[in-house]
C-alpha cells in the first residue's frame, strides 16, 4: 500500500536494495572479510506485499519481521510465489506464541529468557521442526529493552543447550540508540568468540557497516531499503 497518496515506485525499492547489497559487500571487503560471510536480512515489518515483491524479484531470500501475527497474515502468498524466502523473527516473542514462531519462522533471533527457551524446546520437540535460534543480548543493559544481560549470556546459552536441549546458532543485539554503537558491537563480537557460536546478528540501516567491521554475520536493514515507516 502506498503512503501519502503517492504511487508506489517499485524501481526505487529495487535501486535502494541493490545499493545496500553493494554497501554490505564493500564493507565486508574493507574489513578484510569474505563478503559471502555477511548476510543481509531485509526487514519488512509494516510493509505489505507490494513493497516486498521488488526485493524478492531480485533474488533476495532473507527477511525479518517483528510481529508474528503480521508475518502470518502477509507472507503465505509471498512464500507460495517465492518458495526460497526465509523468515527471521526479530521482535520480542510472548511465550504463548512459541507454537507459531516455531511453525512459521526459519530463524528466531530473540530467545531472551528461560521461560521462552522452555516453550520453544517443547514446540520443537512436538513439531519436529527446528528453526535456527539466536540469543538476544541486551548489550547496553537498558531496562526498557528485551534481552539477556551480557554477563549472564554465557550461562543462559549453556542452560538453553544443556537444560532445554536447544542448539544456539548465534547472538543478536540492538545497541543503545543514542550511543556510539562500535564499543557494543565489539563487545558482542568478543562474546560470540568466547561462546564459540557461528552467527552474530547486529547492525541496522544507520550502522550496519560498522557492525560488519566488528564481525557481524547478519545485518538487519529495513528503512534504507523500503523507506521510512
Amino acid at each position: 500500500m502506498s503512503t501519502d497518496d503517492q504511487p508506489f515506485n517499485s524501481s526505487a525499492v529495487e535501486d535502494a536494495y541493490l545499493s545496500i547489497r553493494e554497501r554490505v559487500w564493500r564493507a565486508a571487503q574493507n574489513a578484510g572479510r569474505d563478503p559471502a560471510s555477511v548476510k543481509l536480512v531485509a526487514v519488512t515489518k509494516t510493509f505489505d506485499a507490494e513493497h516486498i515483491r521488488p526485493v524478492l524479484r531480485q533474488g533476495h531470500v532473507l527477511f525479518g519481521e517483528n510481529r508474528i501475527q503480521e508475518a502470518m497474515r502477509k507472507w503465505p502468498p509471498l512464500r507460495e510465489e517465492f518458495p526460497r524466502a526465509e523468515l527471521h523473527v526479530i521482535g520480542p516473542i510472548q511465550t504463548n506464541k512459541a507454537r507459531e514462531a516455531v511453525a512459521f519462522f526459519d530463524c528466531i533471533e530473540t530467545v531472551d529468557r528461560p521461560k521462552l527457551a522452555a516453550a520453544l524446546a517443547q514446540e520443537i520437540q512436538k513439531q519436529g521442526r527446528a528453526p535456527k535460534l539466536f540469543v538476544q543480548v541486551n548489550i547496553g543493559e537498558e531496562p526498557q529493552k528485551a534481552g539477556i544481560a551480557p554477563d549472564e549470556a554465557a550461562a543462559f546459552v549453556r542452560q538453553c543447550e544443556r537444560e532445554y536441549g536447544l542448539s544456539i546458532a548465534g547472538l543478536m543485539c540492538i545497541p543503545p540508540f543514542d550511543d556510539d554503537p562500535v564499543p557494543f558491537f565489539e563487545k558482542m563480537a568478543a562474546l560470540r568468540k568466547e561462546l564459540g557460536l557461528l552467527d552474530l546478528s547486529m547492525g541496522m540501516s544507520g550502522d550496519f557497516e560498522a557492525a560488519i567491521a566488528a564481525g557481524a554475520t547478519l545485518v538487519r536493514v529495513g528503512s534504507a531499503i523500503f523507506g521510512v515507516r
